[in-house]
């Protein structure tokens, strides 16, 4: 994901200050003129987040798998007044479909449908189910008052599929989302990146453009 970012700012004409694997080591006054794009693992993630509150002029986090200490999160960033977007998933289609699915949800409940989750993704992909259909689930589950099932498959190459499906004794209702590649990742994280300027406080990145 960091050399497609790359490519994408490069695309874009924005300079990139910097890329590490080891964000702690940054330049302390270089950070404070930066936005961060973090895409790493969960447990980098946990031990970098408060760094990057105390440091960075803003940051934009691709990283899932740390839902459970969302709270603490939020309120690290609000504690040091930094910007923050965060997503599950930053493309753009992926948050129409997230848009797609909650009104579909609001539509269909109390009429006895039963919603189902699929997700399919590449077998280097370490976490199941995925941040998007977790993300998707609770929508559902928000909207329609059903928690579904979620499927995990993980095989070859894939960028990632979503597929949230309702269904009653009467018909079925089916929504998908195919990436072909990670660069739809990048497009929406670097354009979250540009939404920065301005903007206080912690913002889901669906919230910002549905």
């Amino acid at each position: 994901m960091g050399h497609i970012i790359e490519a994408n700012l490069k695309a874009r004409g924005i300079e990139l200050a910097a890329a590490s694997e080891d964000i702690c080591s940054t330049d302390k006054a270089l950070a404070k003129e930066c936005v961060c794009i973090d895409f790493t693992q969960p447990d980098a993630f946990r031990q970098n987040y408060r760094f990057l509150a105390e440091n960075f002029k803003a940051v934009v986090v691709g990283t899932t798998g740390w839902n459970d200490i969302k709270d603490e999160v939020i309120a690290e960033f609000e504690k040091c007044g930094t910007p923050m977007i965060y997503a599950s998933n930053f493309s753009i289609g992926v948050n129409a479909l997230f848009a797609a699915v909650e009104k579909a949800s609001k539509v269909l409940a109390g009429h006895g449908y039963t919603p189902h989750i699929t997700e399919t993704h590449h077998i280097h992909k370490l976490d199941a189910p995925s941040g998007t259909a977790k993300s998707l689930g609770a929508l559902v589950k928000d909207k329609l008052g059903v928690e579904p099932e979620i499927t995990s498959i993980r095989e070859g190459e894939v960028p990632g599929i979503h597929t949230v499906e309702f269904q009653s004794g009467c018909d079925r209702l089916s929504f998908t989302h195919e990436a072909f590649s990670r660069e739809g990742f990048a497009e929406g994280a670097v354009t979250a990146a540009l939404m920065i300027e301005g903007l206080k406080g912690v913002h889901e990145f669906k919230d910002l453009i549905i």
